[in-house]
Formats: structure tokens, sequence, C-alpha cells
């Protein structure tokens, strides 16, 4: 055979072959069409709905929030999964809300405490994902809502009142999906069951952002389908796009966690994993719960305000913001313990404050375990986790250094040559959990 004949069958049998393939190959399904919309900040999504970044300076600048999950889980106090976890009738669930009546629920305490420790902003949780409403909704399926309970009051409108009496900044946690609706588990095989599952988050969502005047922050959860997946596989279903664009319309500055599908304006990381790596790109938040478990449990391992501290500061050096979780009681009391390390967070800022609140990170890329940076101005903060040595060897900084002073302790050496800047700090006169030392760039050549 001819070698141009047998490259022509080649060929041929290749392209029969690909033809096959393709023949073969499953059409992309909604759900995987919607996977592949991962990347939050893509403005080919919707960029009418990112916020610009005048409007994001006070969420970066913050900081520091505090998170609190409360519920009828708060009653049988076994977390906020516990309808789902024990497999609780809906039923029989729904029960708990004839004895959710909180004696002690006093927002202004929380405020208060939130302060305290620092914060700049709350986030409450309206709406968890047993389906129960903290807020007055004409739209829960059901009248599963604060004043059809034994509480006879929305309690979601004093919190935001009290949150801004305080100066602090107002959040709303929605979770879109309720266990309550079987569709949540099977929304193509229970079409009628998803439309009104659909529609209460939608008519709840015009709530929200209607009834307690200017909201700063929505912070979504839940987005996902059949506890399968990830937000952006369900993004099909509750189209938030389409539902993102009420809230612009409503509340036009709103910061908006990623969560409802793909699009928002920050990221999130959950739970409890050290924080690491470079300084990230975008503006994200860390969150995580104090006592371990988001609603209430009895204190067990609560965290340190140390504890609170380091991740505070590995997230700020890192562009990102830390958001710790409070879980009251039933009767709306914040646990002693909980309340202590969130207190002892607040000491912490009280001194270090000026090296976190309005920075930004770097200009050096922080080392994990060891340091990390903000700057502000003509003023360059180091957080020092851990000395290698006596000295800590930093590389080049930009501008020429006029000053180093140690703001855990009344002395520091500091030398500043062509290799770059070293610095040590005798160990009595160090911090815990980091030694913060503010360095002082010439204005002229920064």
């Amino acid at each position: 055979m001819k070698p141009s004949r047998l490259l022509s069958l080649i060929a041929l049998a290749c392209s029969l072959l690909a033809g096959i393939a393709l023949a073969a190959e499953p059409q992309v399904s909604d759900e995987q069409r919607s996977a592949l919309k991962t990347a939050n900040a893509d403005p080919t999504l919707a960029p009418d709905l990112l916020l610009p970044a005048e409007d994001m300076a006070w969420w970066r600048d913050a900081k520091f929030g505090v998170f609190v999950h409360w519920g009828l889980y708060a009653i049988p106090a076994k977390g906020e999964w516990h309808m789902f976890n024990d497999k609780v009738p809906a039923a029989e669930y729904a029960k708990l809300a004839q004895r959710f009546n909180p004696q002690h629920y006093d927002p202004d305490a929380w405020a208060q405490l939130a302060a305290d420790g620092g914060a700049r902003y709350m986030v409450l949780t309206a709406r968890h994902h047993d389906g129960f409403s903290l807020f007055a909704s004409k739209a829960s399926w059901g009248q599963f809502d604060a004043p059809h309970s034994a509480a006879k009051r929305d309690l979601v409108a004093p919190w935001v009142q009290a949150v801004r009496r305080h100066g602090l900044r107002v959040g709303l946690y929605y979770s879109p999906l309720d266990w309550r609706f079987p569709a949540y588990f099977h929304p193509k095989e229970m079409p009628e069951n998803a439309r009104e599952l659909k529609q209460q988050t939608y008519g709840q969502i015009q709530e929200l952002m209607s009834q307690y005047g200017r909201i700063d922050i929505l912070w979504y959860d839940g987005g996902w389908l059949a506890h399968q997946g990830t937000d952006a596989d369900a993004a099909w279903f509750w189209e938030p796009d389409r539902l993102n664009r009420i809230v612009r319309k409503l509340q036009p500055k709103i910061v908006i966690n990623p969560r409802s599908g793909w699009q928002g304006d920050f990221d999130t990381v959950e739970g409890d994993a050290p924080i690491e790596g470079p300084i990230r790109a975008r503006p994200w938040e860390k969150t995580f719960s104090i006592n371990g478990a988001w609603g209430y449990v009895p204190e067990g391992n609560v965290k340190s305000a140390d504890q609170v501290v380091d991740a505070m500061v590995n997230a700020v050096v890192r562009n990102g913001n830390l958001l710790v979780n409070l879980g009251p009681d039933a009767d709306g009391v914040v646990p002693p313990k909980q309340s202590e390390t969130l207190r002892g967070v607040g000491r912490w800022l009280h001194r270090y404050g000026q090296a976190v609140y309005g920075t930004r990170p770097g200009p050096l890329q922080p080392v994990d375990g060891i340091y990390g940076m903000t700057q502000r101005g003509d003023k360059r903060y180091l957080f020092v986790q851990r000395w290698p040595d006596a000295e800590l060897a930093l590389p080049v900084l930009p501008g020429k250094v006029t000053g180093v002073r140690n703001l855990s302790g009344d002395k520091v050496a500091w030398r500043d040559g062509p290799q770059g800047l070293s610095v040590s700090v005798p160990t009595s006169r160090r911090g815990e959990p980091f030694t913060v030392l503010e360095i002082s760039i010439a204005a002229d050549s920064r």
C-alpha cells in the first residue's frame, strides 16, 4: 500500500472515531453549566452587581465582625443542624416555636459586647436552614416566624436598632434552603413544592431588605441543593443574578457574599483550618465559631482571645477580615466564656488597633508562622508571631525607613541597609500572640 493511501485511511479512521466520541458525549446539564461559573468576580456574570471599590472600603477597613447564630435550635442545645442531624420531623420540630420565649434577650447587651470586643460590624441569622424566621415574615411558609412563636414579636427589629445605636454596621444572614420542603432534596421531581420554596426565599429577601432601613451586609448560606455540590452547582435553581438585582434595587450599597450562587463582593472561608499562604487578590472573610458549634451548645472547648487574635492577624495580613461567631442560649444570653474571649480580643485591639483597622496588607508577603505586614499612609506594621533567631531579617522595604517603634514594649533595635531591615526585641519586651512593630517610612520615598 502506498504511504499516501495509508495516511488517508488513518485520517479517515481518526475522523470516524472522533465523530463517535462526539456523538457519545452527554449533553451538558444545567447543573454542570452552573458549576462552570465559579469565579465570583468574573465581570461577565453580572458586572452591575459588584460594588465599586469606594463602596467596599468601609468593609475592608473594618477587619473584625461578630456573627450570632440564634434560633429554635438553642432550645435542644445540640447545634444549628439538630433538626436534620437528629432526623426530627418538621411537625415535631415546629413545636419548639411555642417554647421559644427568650426572657433575657437584650440586643443592646449583644451589641455592647461586640463593641467591647473591637468589632465594627455584626451579622445575625435572620433565618437558618430549619426555616424559622426571627423576623416578621408574611412570606414565611406556615407562618413559621418569631411573631407566631411564644416570643410574639419580631426579634430582628430591636437587634438592628441596637447595633446601629452602638455604632456598628448591620449584617443579616439568610439561608435560601429550608429543610421543611422535601423539594429541597428533589427540586426537579417535585416542581410545585420547589416553586413554593423558591417563592419563600425571594419573598423573605425582599422583606429583609425593605423592613429595617439600611442593611450593610447580606450573608447568604446554604445555596447548594440536597446538601450536595457547591453553591454554583445550584445557581440554575436560585437564579442569584435575578435575586441579587432585587437586593441591589432595595439596598444599592449593601455588601453581599457569594453563597447565593456565584456573584459576591468578597470570598468566604469557613472553619478552623490555619490561615496560610500569600496575600489574596480579592477581599475575603474567615469565619468560625468561638465555641465550636455555631448554634448554642453548652460551653466546651471555647477558643481563647489569643487564638482569635492569631486568626485575625493572619487574615488581615492576607487581605481578609475575621467574623467570629457567638451562640446565645435559648433565653438570649451569651455564655460567659464566649463573652470573656471576645472582651479579651477587644483589649488587644484597644492596644494594637492602629495596626489593624483601616490598613491594607503588605508591602511584604507574609511568611507562614513567622510574620506578616499591614500598611497605611507612611506606616508599616510588622506582626512577628515567632522569632526564628534573636534578630529577624526582612527583605528590602519600599521607601526609606526612618524609625521603628515597638508597640508591644519599650525596646527595639533595628538597622536598615541594602540587604533589608533587621529588627530585634528582647524576650521580655515581646507581645503575645504577636510582637507588633510600627515602621515609619519617609514621606518623600513612598
